[in-house]
Order: C-alpha cells, then structure tokens, then sequence
C-alpha cells in the first residue's frame, strides 16, 4: 500500500498507457477479448482515483505551493532543469475523477464498435493517458506534452470512426487546437528559459513577481505577450466565443464515445489551464482583461444558447449546449481574475471569487456528467434510428419508455433544475460573480450586467432542452423512425443502461447533497484566495 501511495499519480497516470499496449499484442479476430480487456483495464485508475479522493479527505492538500498531494519528482530534462514532478490539489483531483470516471462508460458505450477494434480501444486508453497527465503535472514541459498527447488520439477517432463529413472536422478539430498550442509551447520556453526552471511551484511565485527587463524589452511588455498566447490557446479548448467554431463539427462527426470524452473533459483542459497557470502567473493581465473575458463569456452563453435552439440536429443541438454550459465557467474565472489571487482585495471581493470558483469547478465536473449522458443518448438513438433529424423523429416514449425515462432525466440535468446537479454548479456561479467589480458612475457592475444578460442564455436553455425532448419523445409515434430501425427496438439494452447508471446516480447526488465534492475543492480554492 505504501508503494501505492507514493506512486499513485504515476500509476493513475500510465496505466492506460501500458494498458493500450498490452491490447496493441491481443489477437485482431478476438474482438469480445479486446472489450473487456480494456474496460478491465480502465477501471484501474478508477479505483486509484477514488483511493486518492479517501485519502485527500483524511489528509488533505490545500494548494500546490503550499504543496501537493501525492507528489513525486524525478530526473526527466536536466538540460533545461525540467523534471517529471507531479501532485494534485482539489481541484486537479475532481479532473481526475472526472476523467477515470467517463472512461470507462464511454468504453462500454463503444462495445458495438466493429470496425479496427483494437486500434480503437488503444486509442482511447492513450487519449485517457494523455488527459490525466495533463491535471497531474506540476511541471511546464511535462504539462506540454501531455496537453499534446491528448490531441493526435481525437484526432484519429473522429477521422476513422467518424460519420461522413469527419475528415473536414478532425482536419479543423487538429488545426485549431495546434494554433493555440504553437503559442503556448512558444510561451512555456519563453517562461522556463527565462527563470531558469519550468517547476509550476516555484514559476507561481517567481514569474509574477519579476521586474526589470530581459533582453532590452521591459518584462511586463514580455508578460502581455505570454498571457496573451496562454489565453488564445485556453480559449480555443473551452472553447470560450468567438474560438468555437470547431466544436459543432468535431461533436456531430465524432464517434459517440468520442463526443463523451471531448464534450466530458478535453472541453475541461482550457479551462483547467486558465486556473491553474493564467490567474497565478499573470494577475495583473488577467485582472485588466476581465471585462472582456466576461462579455466573450456572456456571448458564449447566449450565443451557445440561440444557436443550439436553431438546430434540427439532436447532436449539433447538444454540441452547441456546450458552448452555453461551459459560457459559466469562463464567466466565473473572468470574476476571479477581476479579484486576483491573494489577500489585495477586501473579504468580501475573496469570498465572492471563492464561491466563484467552486462553482466554476463544480460546473466543470457536473457539466462533463451531463455532457457525456446527453451525447451517449444520442448515439443510441442514432445507432437504432439512422438519423439525429429531430424532424424524422418524435412520439418515441412508448416505444422506448426507458430511454424516455433518461433522456428526460438527463435533460433536466442539463437544464439545471433545482434538485439536480447542474443547478448547483450555475447557482454558485451566478452567485459569486454578480457583485464582482467595480462600480461605475451609474452604479452598475459589467459582472452584474454580464450575469443578467447571461440570464437570457437560461432562458434559451430552457427553450432548446424542452425542443430536443418535444421532438424526441412527445407527439405522434413517427411510423418512419420506427422502419428505419428494420426491426431492432429502439428501447435502450441492459449494457447501455449500466453505462448510464453512474451519470444519472451522480447528477442526483450532487444535486441534493453537493458538499461531498465542494469540500474537496473548496479546500484548494479557499488556500488560494486568502
């Protein structure tokens, strides 16, 4: 157990990886052994990742430079004083459950998958390599590569196992994300070159405070520019408006289990990095653009709102939800960088940012669960019916009283009803960022102007969710959608009900008894605001 302990992030961390190989040598005609290879594999880390949430509650870490829990350190790049260093804090650990977590259920969700299936399931066990890495690493190279690693797996799921347009949308999912990766592997050198080291515990408190001037241009013109190709490549994995453009694409060709895993946690990686590295390393940046970074959020809300109500394709209506969803999260860190890290502020502005950010966490989680349950029912219904036309389908509930059932529920979930986890999440956004800022002379706020407009977006939340579910499930049985199946029931099976089990089980959870979750990464945001 010990040996465990103190290797628990690099086990969590690389045993997909090892597990990708080890079905690389499994024979190409056993298909049922590489199923359950791989879903047997993946539950590892979940189990580790839960172990580690038991025992950050009994022994918790409040911060990263403070210091993190279960760190390890060793030798990697001496040249460039770059070291394999991992740990988490709260809030990197609710990433990791999350990530272990949908997984494996986006695994199960793939056992009709027929086609390379061994090609496809390492794939997947890289890709959940590459992400855990990612949350784990307190090192800015290390932090790179993994961020990089993530990428080339997507990349190949939707070319390969996409719908029809996937080339077009891997292509534009992979030119994207690396134009925003070029800047922040140009940003990272810049940092680490600079200071001399590429440690995340010692850059938070050496970079900020760095004066003077380097190579002949003043530090802070070289900090505006650093900041700026942070943000533009966070912005572009939220994606935070007018940077989303890839998303609907990516979402409607990918594979299911690949919108689970992209809407469910890549979406998470940009704004994991605005947390972690933007708000610590450039407060002063961060605190002069978060007017703006608010009102790109408020259009993400509303825009990803309007548009998602436009669509007749049930899938590109979820895929553009997520833009609205992820619209509170980029609001309420807009918020925190208005506030700063640290004790300059009054009380008040801190607790204000500190329910911010719980909330801003809380969605980030809640939104994955929702997310992943929203796609994976699309899937289903596509795999039975051929068409994700809203206008094709309709009046299904008594054919498919189960998925009825879910749809309803998740839905819901989606929408944010009291009672519900994604409630919870928007209501501690919405709380903390509303008296954040500063008051101008006609005494209003750009954040309390930014939440009432966003309100608009709630609005249409509604509006879209209600005509998914109106098109899906109420009205006359639609006789075509049913001949479109050839005969297969379009009713959900037992294995995708107990992929669906965990998501429906939590999102109630959470949403009548949060605080299991909120405790551990209040810990960590708490510490980083006093």
């Amino acid at each position: 157990m010990d040996f465990v302990r103190q290797n628990l992030l690099t086990l969590i961390t690389f045993v997909p990886l090892a597990g990708s190989l080890v079905v690389l040598f499994l024979p190409s005609r056993s298909k049922s052994l590489i199923r359950w290879t791989t879903l047997l594999i993946s539950l590892i880390p979940l189990g580790l990742a839960v172990q580690a949430w038991v025992w950050f509650n009994a022994d918790p870490c409040h911060d990263l430079v403070a210091g993190a829990c279960f760190e390890q350190q060793a030798t990697w790049f001496p040249l460039l004083n770059s070291t394999y260093h991992v740990g988490i804090d709260g809030i990197s650990l609710t990433m990791v459950l999350l990530t272990t977590l949908l997984t494996p259920l986006a695994i199960i969700i793939s056992w009709s998958v027929d086609d390379r299936v061994k090609l496809y399931m390492a794939l997947f066990l890289m890709l959940e390599m590459g992400m855990l890495g990612v949350f784990v690493s307190l090192d800015l190279l290390i932090f790179f590569v993994f961020w990089e690693i993530g990428l080339v797996p997507m990349y190949f799921l939707i070319n390969i196992w996409g719908s029809a347009n996937r080339q077009y949308a891997s292509f534009k999912f992979f030119i994207y994300t690396m134009a925003g990766s070029l800047g922040l592997l140009l940003s990272i050198q810049l940092i680490g070159l600079t200071m001399g080291t590429f440690d995340l515990r010692e850059l938070m408190v050496r970079w900020p405070a760095l004066t003077g001037k380097l190579i002949g241009i003043d530090v802070n013109v070289i900090k505006n520019v650093a900041f700026w190709l942070f943000t533009l490549a966070f912005a572009i994995k939220v994606p935070v408006w007018p940077f989303h453009t890839w998303l609907p694409d990516a979402h409607t060709e990918a594979p299911t289990a690949g919108s689970m895993i992209l809407a469910g946690v890549l979406l998470k990686l940009g704004a994991y990095g605005f947390l972690r590295l933007v708000l610590p390393f450039f407060p002063q940046q961060a605190h002069d653009f978060a007017p703006v970074l608010a009102v790109l959020a408020m259009l993400a809300i509303v825009f990803g709102a309007l548009s998602a109500f436009a669509q007749t394709d049930f899938k590109r209506l979820v895929a553009y939800s997520s833009i609205n969803h992820m619209g509170f999260v980029v609001l309420a860190i807009a918020a925190a960088g208005w506030v700063g890290l640290g004790a300059q502020y009054e009380p008040q502005s801190r607790l204000n940012a500190i329910i911010a950010v719980n909330g801003a966490v809380l969605q980030m989680f809640n939104h994955g669960l929702s997310a992943a349950a929203m796609f994976a029912l699309v899937g289903m219904i596509y795999e039975r019916a051929h068409t994700r036309d809203l206008t094709r389908l309709g009046g299904l509930w008594p054919v498919a009283p189960i998925y009825g059932g879910i749809l309803l529920f998740s839905s819901m979930a989606s929408l944010g009803l009291p009672g519900l986890n994604g409630f919870v999440s928007e209501f501690l956004v919405v709380r903390g960022v509303w008296p954040v800022g500063q008051v101008d002379q006609n005494g209003t706020s750009v954040f309390v102007l930014m939440v009432a407009l966003s309100m608009v977006g709630l609005l249409f939340t509604g509006a879209y969710i209600l005509k998914a579910v109106r098109h899906v499930l109420h009205g006359p049985l639609n006789r075509e959608a049913v001949e479109m199946a050839h005969g297969r029931s379009l009713e959900i099976n037992a294995r995708e009900v107990i992929a669906m089990a965990p998501l429906l089980v939590l999102m109630l959870v959470i949403g009548v008894f949060p605080s299991w979750l909120v405790e551990v990464i209040n810990q960590t945001v708490t510490k980083l605001w006093s």
